[in-house]
């Protein structure tokens, strides 16, 4: 009978294409057609691309297609017998496991770690101020809404809405492993976490959109802002001038020997990875213990190896290599990751729940307008702004594409506050849960 419930409830969402393999080369094709008509210089595109930044693109092109049910990243198959089957793609798993962590040590070979620090402390206030206006918005999307649509953000036991908010304010400050960290600790019912996930995908990419287009405004905004960004051109001044005096043509042993490293360091970041997270998993205290529960993260452990091997590089003869290309091909896996992620998005998915959405939209909305404030007072560049906030709500699997496409050299800037998040993730996810729930049940 129950069986029967589950069946009549299911819905058939199997997309015209399944196979990954046909859906990569999909994705590969709509990269190649936004840089193939980005690169025109005169006529319609040329004109278009000025305002839409072409990241932005790779990211939306994919998330067309997903939303039009031609390519999905999970599913629900409904066989003639009425067995219910979920099936997923594996290419953001693969993109954001393999990929990542090759584009971040190939893009953090030539650093500068001095000039990184000499951005000064604006980078990190921007990141903090992104924190606060996630602990502070959800409280304040649930009086919002909730002064004229209280069941939304209503709920009893377990049920209750601001439970599951908690798994929003989890991940928009420290990530995935935060997000499971506060869905343990305060239980909401897991037959409604679909929604919330929803909620996170839906505003999470569009606000990730917003900032992309922003990119292409990056200097009017600045100045705007009145902000000093010389820190961060003379960074990236730094690395295009030693790129320009290592650059050669890169042979074919070179194009090997930069995949040997991407990838090597992948299996050694991976080997870590995986030692670790057992390890501090068998640790007592430290599974259960929510505020260091990131520890046990594999996905936490591998981005951290991965930007700490980059960074040892970078003081070795492999630096050279970004003379050869490294930051490109690094820059192509981003790129490759950038389309899975759009293909993540389902743009008709915005109207299924549109109040709860508009709770997360009003509470991202309040996380932008506090770093808008706080980088017009300090006179911070944009991309602190944009850097920073994604730190938080994206984390590190899109920090650094957002940090790249400033410029390459900027990755690091982007994964090391990233990695910061998690450390801050479950203490800001827990505040705001705090205030949340006071608010609620007021």
């Amino acid at each position: 009978m129950i069986f029967q419930e589950i069946v009549e409830k299911a819905i058939d969402t199997t997309p015209f294409i399944t196979k990954d393999t046909i859906v990569f080369g999909l994705l590969m094709i709509c990269l190649a057609l936004v840089f193939y008509s980005s690169s025109l210089k005169k006529g319609f595109w040329a004109g278009f691309y000025k305002i839409v930044p072409a990241l932005l693109m790779c990211y939306l092109l994919p998330s067309i297609l997903s939303s039009l049910g031609i390519i999905a990243p999970e599913w629900t198959t409904i066989a003639e017998d009425g067995t219910v089957t979920e099936n997923s793609s594996s290419l953001y798993y693969m993109a954001s496991r393999y990929l990542l962590p090759a584009a971040l040590v190939l893009m953090t070979l030539s650093i500068d770690l001095k000039a990184v620090f000499n951005l000064g402390p604006k980078a990190l206030i921007m990141f903090l101020t992104g924190t606060i206006g996630i602990v502070i918005g959800g409280p304040i999307a649930i009086l919002i809404i909730g002064s004229f649509s209280p069941e939304t953000v209503g709920g009893e036991g377990f049920d209750a809405v601001w439970r599951g908010l908690s798994t929003l304010a989890g991940s928009w400050i420290g990530g995935g492993a935060n997000q499971t960290a506060m869905l343990e600790v305060y239980e909401f019912n897991q037959a409604k976490y679909g929604g919330m996930v929803l909620v996170d995908i839906v505003v999470a990419n569009l606000w990730m959109g917003i900032l992309l287009f922003g990119i292409g405004k990056a200097a009017k905004i600045d100045q705007w802002f009145g902000a000093d960004s010389r820190a961060i051109e003379d960074l990236k001044k730094r690395v295009s001038d030693y790129t320009a005096s290592v650059k050669r043509e890169a042979t074919f042993t070179d194009t090997m020997v930069m995949l040997g490293i991407g990838f090597g360091a992948v299996a050694i970041a991976h080997f870590g990875a995986n030692y670790l997270s057992d390890l501090t998993s068998n640790i007592d205290g430290i599974s259960d213990n929510i505020y260091l529960s990131f520890l046990t993260s594999q996905f936490f452990w591998m981005i951290s190896i991965a930007t700490l091997i980059g960074i040892i590089l970078s003081f070795t003869p492999a630096k050279s290599y970004e003379g050869t290309g490294a930051s490109s091909i690094g820059s192509i896996f981003i790129y490759v990751l950038v389309a899975t992620i759009g293909m993540k998005m389902d743009l008709t998915q915005i109207v299924e729940n549109p109040l709860l959405i508009l709770v997360g939209i009003v509470w991202m909305a309040i996380h932008a307008g506090l770093l808008i404030l706080m980088a017009k007072l300090i006179k911070a560049p944009y991309f602190f702004l944009a850097v920073g906030s994604q730190a938080n709500v994206g984390g590190a699997a899109s920090a650094p594409i957002v940090a790249a496409e400033f410029h390459p050299s900027l990755t690091s800037v982007g994964v090391l506050l990233a990695v910061f998040g998690y450390v801050v993730g479950t203490i800001g996810a827990l505040t705001c849960t705090i205030l949340m729930q006071i608010v609620a049940t007021s």
